[in-house]
């Protein structure tokens, strides 16, 4: 029988160790999208900002093009 991993055995791993841990973790969630529930809050705003780029989509900027401004703001 496999004992449950604690705070304190994460906590003994190394930076990399935990940052692939963490991957790990994220990697296993993502198999299971079915799984993940979204709030109604959550979902009533991703319905709005969808509905609002297909009413205007040359209104929105693809993410290269957000990222560049954002990296080069001061």
């Amino acid at each position: 029988m496999k004992r449950p991993i604690s705070v304190a055995d994460v906590v003994e791993l190394s930076v990399a160790e935990r940052i692939q841990f963490v991957e790990d973790i994220w990697d296993s969630i993502a198999l299971m999208p079915d799984e993940v529930e979204l709030p109604d809050k959550l979902k009533k705003e991703l319905d709005k900002r969808l509905d609002s780029y297909h009413k205007n989509p040359k209104a929105s900027s693809p993410w290269k093009d957000v990222r560049k401004r954002l990296l080069t703001q001061k």
